[in-house]
């Protein structure tokens, strides 16, 4: 009886019926397939994300690097400049505050002020009296 052939009239209900099992079989796999197809997708997603996440953090760090390693401009010498002056008129302002030190007079033998020593000296001087220090060590070490 399996090998009995369809009357006319039955051919096209068996065809729709063998259609409709065959769309049944593979609709199981086709939403196995899209499921797999999704998710695989959502890891690529994830995966992209993450390393755009990367490059953009490298990018950042690439970029202060270069700030920092770019050359002063003549805008930034300038406002050194400025900022050393600024402090260069307040420490004098200090130092013209600070009290006059004992042993030593004020005024010279003319009856006028003494000029107290400019900052250039002084730093002569110490730098004289550093080597002065570091040779004498040097001496004793022998």
């Amino acid at each position: 009886m399996a090998n009995r052939r369809a009357t006319p009239k039955e051919l096209p209900d068996a065809v729709r019926e063998a259609v409709e099992r065959t769309i049944q079989a593979t609709v199981g796999g086709a939403q196995n397939t899209r499921d797999r197809t999704r998710d695989t997708l959502d890891e690529l997603v994830k995966t992209a994300e993450a390393q755009a996440r990367d490059v953009r953090e490298r990018v950042r760090e690439a970029l202060t690097e270069l700030e920092e390693r770019r050359p002063a401009t003549q805008e930034d010498v300038s406002a050194l400049r400025k900022d050393l002056r600024a402090i260069t008129r307040r420490l004098d302002a200090i130092e013209a505050r600070l009290p006059a030190k004992r042993g030593s007079s004020s005024r010279s033998g003319n009856g006028r002020k003494a000029k107290s020593p400019t900052r250039s000296s002084k730093v002569a001087a110490a730098r004289s009296a550093a080597k002065r220090s570091s040779g004498s060590r040097a001496s004793r070490s022998r």
